[in-house]
């Protein structure tokens, strides 16, 4: 039984489709995030200050005064949060690094991290995806310091996403780490693309999984799901 939602197979030609047509459609091409491949020739400075730049230019193009006391600082500001915080997860140095330990206490039943706190921004309008994570995983005779699992859900959210995507992220980058496939992974989140903008609806949220190995059948994800619940 399959019960991921999402699969490898699921990449879509972006050219095939023009901007309108896709409209406010929920689309993603790559199970991978759509990186140049000269992406990290400029500096994390040059960056900033280049971003500094452009998004001035759009405060002016808006029709905002520039010289004003409360916005003058506010493309620096803009740049550093985009650098150094909220799309800091682009940046491969930034990716958290796992120890692993034996597992003296020969736990051999499921761990569960729940409730894990998820900022990121949808690449589709760069507004915020807010919500929770809860991963698991059965040791494969190795255990992972449970702040690792918090920290590798932190790092693919900040950048650009889209739910489907940063879901399977987070289970490959589990899956790699623990050398098992025996993980799972749940996402409840809110997107502000949906909730602020356009159908405006905000009681709505988006659940995404993925069931690896151990995970994928009916009685572990019961399981699963009284623990996240309780």
């Amino acid at each position: 039984m399959n019960t991921n939602t999402t699969s490898n197979t699921n990449e879509i030609s972006i050219n095939s489709f023009s901007p309108e047509a896709i409209g406010d459609d929920h689309l993603f091409t790559s199970l991978d995030t759509p990186m140049k491949p000269n992406a990290f020739e400029m500096s994390n400075e040059e960056k900033k200050n280049r971003i500094a730049i452009l998004f001035s230019e759009i405060m002016d193009v808006i029709g905002l005064d520039l010289t004003d006391d409360s916005l003058k600082g506010t493309p620096d500001r803009v740049a550093k949060m985009y650098i150094e915080e909220i799309f800091s997860g682009l940046d491969p140095k930034n990716k958290p690094k796992v120890a692993l330990f034996e597992n003296k206490y020969q736990y051999n039943q499921m761990v569960v991290e729940k409730n894990i706190t998820l900022y990121s921004n949808c690449e589709h309008h760069f507004v915020p995806i807010i919500g929770k994570a809860h991963v698991a995983y059965k040791s494969s005779g190795k255990v992972i310091g449970l702040s690792k699992l918090n920290r590798i859900v932190q790092y693919y959210a900040k950048r650009p996403q889209v739910q489907e995507r940063l879901t399977n992220q987070i289970a490959n980058e589990l899956k790699m780490v623990l050398e098992t496939e025996d993980v799972a992974v749940i996402i409840d989140a809110k997107h502000l693309c949906v909730s602020s903008r356009g159908v405006k609806d905000d009681a709505s949220t988006t659940v995404t999984t993925y069931y690896g190995g151990e995970f994928n059948n009916v009685s572990k994800i019961v399981e699963l799901q009284n623990y996240i619940n309780n």
